[in-house]
């Protein structure tokens, strides 16, 4: 049925499983490529037989989430489209200067030799229009333009502070409610004044003594507000959509008409060399157009926006934003706490755990706050990479600290009964005693220590690398990357026990 009903077919992956003394049935659907989507039924076409799994149920995609699959197969144009009737005189002259001037010097070989017009042109700033005539793009009215809205009036930002951490009832007063208008950069430097208006400052106390700093650090919220502004869907369906920002007390959220666009995924957000843009052009003007009363360029186009933002957070002790991709939407949430606060570094340090680093105090701060992380998760909060988010992880499970439900892609992790208690603190575990007597007389492979303790693999392997240094274990035969490699107590340790029974 897969294969014969659907477009393009889909041929899962079928495996027979034992479970707690039943076989069950996997199929495993890998997820198409971007450019393959959306999979719909051919009976029902692709408007109509296009659906995403919602909960326990599924709900028909809409036109536009249609749309917004199909231009993930291509480059979208809109940003290059003509606006008609308006020309150079709808352009903030300064910043038209400003851009050809930088142009021509930190591109000579495409710039210096032509004349104003002609950088305008070849930047796309200017199109030709429908009788011949230069007019403004898109994406040049957006970047350069003296009142974009006169032409797109919902092209803009709208901010709302709510006094409560649910917002929108009818009866509730907002504390701020502003609409931010104008050219790109203007946008972004009056949305990003709105919000630190309407942030308090909370006291830091670190080396260098008490720090008052801002509720949201500045570099993740221009980010933010930046990737919003210039990664939106432009097409028809979406320009009567604004980019929104809203306040709460324990979060700040910021949503953008369009879900993620080409290769890019949330799993892969902030991932060195992962970076694809919607808006081509209007994101390469601004590579070259400076932010109001600054040198700093709207954009980079380099791909380090999403890692700039999760360093900066980090940096101030705070958790990860969350990223959902909705496809007619992509919404960041900013939670408004501290992570590694005097609770809950008490709370680490009374695990009595020697040798964590500071990427696994983070993780275990997040978890006592979130309850489940993966590898993804792990990279966000704590910048480091998938080989050392992946070892780290395991490192944590073998000291007991966390347990994992899953494997490989699918693992996910959680605080194990040891960081649970009620009073947030544990005694170590230390599982010398139970490895010496499962090994007795005996030489064992760990996965037999596994059956006889009850103890997870990476515990075992990290237990008997512990006694194997302090010389009460030792191996058999093959060398330790061997998978038949087997242990035994130590004659030395056998020695010890006896004459400790004998005194007895």
């Amino acid at each position: 049925m897969c294969s014969e009903d659907m477009e393009p077919p889909l041929r899962p992956l079928i495996k027979v499983h034992d479970f707690e003394g039943a076989q069950i049935l996997v199929a495993e659907v890998p997820e198409l490529d971007p450019a393959r989507k959306p999979c719909y039924s051919r009976g029902a076409g692709i408007t109509k037989g296009s659906y995403v799994r919602v909960g326990d149920g599924d709900r028909r995609l809409s036109a536009y989430e249609v749309q917004m699959m199909l231009s993930s197969r291509g480059q979208p144009r809109e940003d290059e489209q003509i606006v008609s009737g308006v020309g150079l005189d709808h352009l903030d002259a300064a910043m038209v200067d400003a851009l050809v001037a930088r142009l021509r010097t930190s591109r000579p070989y495409a710039f210096k030799d032509l004349d104003r017009l002609a950088v305008l042109r070849r930047a796309k700033v200017l199109v030709t229009g429908d009788s011949g005539e230069d007019v403004a793009s898109l994406g040049g009215l957006l970047a350069l333009g003296r009142y974009p809205q006169e032409h797109f009036p919902q092209l803009m930002v709208t901010f709302v502070h709510y006094p409560t951490e649910t917002g929108g009832r009818s009866t509730e007063r907002f504390l701020d409610n502003v609409t931010l208008e104008g050219p790109v950069p203007v946008m972004v430097r009056d949305t990003l004044a709105t919000v630190r208006r309407n942030m308090s400052r909370r006291a830091v106390v670190g080396g260098a003594g008490r720090q008052d700093v801002w509720e949201y650090p500045e570099t993740a919220l221009r980010e933010a507000v930046v990737n919003a502004l210039v990664h939106r869907d432009l097409s028809g369906g979406a320009r009567g959509a604004q980019v929104q920002v809203e306040m709460y007390p324990d979060r700040l959220v910021i949503r953008n008409p369009g879900g993620l666009f080409g290769p890019v995924t949330v799993d892969s957000l902030g991932e060195e060399g992962v970076s694809s843009a919607r808006n081509a052009t209007l994101i390469k003007i601004l590579e070259d157009v400076p932010l109001p009363g600054e040198t700093r360029t709207v954009c980079e186009n380099r791909g380090s926006g999403i890692r700039a933002m999760l360093d900066s957070l980090l940096a101030a002790g705070m958790s990860p934003p969350d990223f959902n991709d909705k496809i007619s939407s992509f919404v960041v949430v900013f939670p408004n706490h501290t992570l590694l606060g005097e609770e809950t570094v008490a709370w680490i340090t009374g695990l009595g755990e020697k040798g964590l680093t500071d990427s696994q105090c983070v993780a275990l701060a997040l978890l006592r706050q979130e309850e489940i992380l993966d590898n993804r998760a792990y990279r966000n909060a704590t910048g480091v990479d998938s080989r050392v988010a992946t070892s780290e992880l395991r490192d944590l499970v073998a000291r007991e600290l966390v347990t994992q439900t899953g494997t490989r892609r699918w693992a996910r992790y959680q605080l194990s009964w040891r960081t649970t208690s009620t009073k947030g603190q544990s005694s170590r575990a230390d599982r010398r005693p139970e490895l010496l007597v499962a090994l007795g007389n005996e030489t064992l492979s760990r996965s037999e220590l596994v059956t006889r303790t009850g103890l997870s693999d990476q515990t075992i392997r990290r237990w008997l690398k512990i006694m194997r240094d302090e010389g009460s274990v030792d191996i058999v035969g093959s060398s330790l990357k061997s998978r038949h490699v087997r242990y035994r107590r130590t004659y030395q340790d056998l020695l010890f026990h006896s004459e400790g029974t004998d005194r007895d």
